[in-house]
């Protein structure tokens, strides 16, 4: 359960550090080796870490003190917060609590990042006035985009409604597109952004 919950919370930071990432890249271009220099970059991954496994290290340890039944079976794809609630014996209100407390900040703080980040690249794209600018700076965030949608809207679903309208199925629903579609899809965004600045990187650089 700690590794789960660090890597889901990790990819929401990771996820916030590449539209920051984008945002530099496309609004202020020239200034880009200097604000995204190795330092900084180094800074922003400590930091994603070091949140990352603090959370993971409080709902672990809450875990820990609630007492469970002796045989149940977790109704879920796997093993998460929720369903391990469901069979312990204990008062689990705090846990409850942490779990729409921390899970909501470590969700919506990099979400509200990502959406104030997007809102200055569209703006930035919008006054672009060379033909296919545009829509050539906008590509570039197209992966990103695509997972930044399926990642919050699956653990938005999953963790952020009230357990009345919650469902079992519905949670393990958004479980299975979280683990199968999200990550494999993190991947292949992270992946196709790379690849294409590389590639960017070597034409400029032989054209010049």
């Amino acid at each position: 359960m700690y590794f789960f919950l660090m890597f889901g919370d990790l990819d929401s930071f990771f996820l916030a550090v590449m539209a920051y990432d984008r945002y530099v890249a496309i609004c202020r271009p020239l200034h880009y080796s200097r604000i995204m220099s190795p330092r900084v970059c180094a800074l922003l991954l400590a930091w994603c870490w070091v949140l990352t496994h603090a959370v993971a290290l409080t709902h672990t340890l809450l875990m820990a003190r609630l007492s469970f039944r002796a045989a149940g079976e977790i109704a879920h794809f796997f093993c998460d917060i929720v369903p391990v609630l469901k069979l312990s014996c204990s008062d689990t209100r705090i846990n409850e609590l942490m779990v729409f407390a921390l899970g909501g900040t470590v969700l919506i703080i990099p979400f509200m990042c990502i959406v104030i980040s997007y809102i200055h690249i569209v703006s930035a794209v919008l006054r672009v006035r060379t033909p296919g600018g545009g829509s050539k700076a906008f590509s570039t965030c197209s992966s990103h985009l695509c997972v930044v949608c399926m990642f919050y809207g699956t653990l938005f679903s999953a963790y952020l409604c009230p357990p009345s309208v919650a469902s079992e199925e519905k949670d393990v629903a958004a479980a299975a597109v979280y683990t199968v579609a999200v990550n494999e899809g993190f991947s292949s965004g992270v992946t196709t952004v790379y690849i294409t600045e590389a590639i960017m990187f070597l034409v400029t650089t032989h054209a010049g």
